[in-house]
């Protein structure tokens, strides 16, 4: 029963169960300090590196534990998500596929340039990874800002490291 549910797509969709971590990934990547304090730029592309970095940030925590499975469909709700803003800003459908590839394989080098130092606590290789992978405010001291950035996302590792796994998943309480 259950392959006939999933092929006539009654099944219910494992991605609602990390649909609210999702939609608070993005919230936590547009804190406004990120972009007034950390002078992260404002700009489609500032908010990309924002989201991909604190995305990377909660996927590491699921890897942590037991939800290795609610980390892959974090990830796929980036690329829906990705998918579905590529379709706003007016991709055709024969290029939306090419750039969401290209999209998936950013957020998996980023993943892997803040995981290690995620894990390894290492603020300076994590603050090497955000000024490789984050656009700031043009004329800024970006080693500065990356340091900044990455306080921030080391200080999230924290927040999250302190909620059990059920709590996290209903994101209520993760600021």
């Amino acid at each position: 029963m259950s392959f006939l549910s999933r092929l006539l797509g009654t099944a219910p969709d494992p991605r609602e169960g990390v649909r609210p971590l999702w939609h608070r990934v993005i919230e936590l990547a547009r804190d406004p300090a990120y972009y007034t304090e950390c002078e992260v730029a404002d700009s489609i592309g500032g908010r990309f590196d924002l989201i991909t970095a604190v995305v990377s940030v909660m996927m590491v925590r699921l890897e942590a534990t037991d939800l290795r499975a609610e980390s892959a469909l974090l990830a796929e709700l980036f690329v829906e998500d990705m998918d579905g803003q590529l379709r706003e800003f007016g991709v055709n459908d024969v290029v939306v596929g090419k750039r969401v590839g290209k999209l998936m394989s950013v957020l998996g080098g980023r993943l892997g340039a803040y995981r290690s130092a995620l894990n390894a606590r290492d603020e300076a290789r994590l603050a090497a990874a955000v000024g490789r992978n984050v656009t700031f405010v043009e004329g800024v001291d970006e080693a500065a800002a990356a340091q900044k950035v990455a306080a921030r996302l080391l200080a999230l590792s924290d927040r999250l490291g302190r909620f059990d796994d059920a709590e996290l998943l209903k994101a209520s309480g993760i600021w």
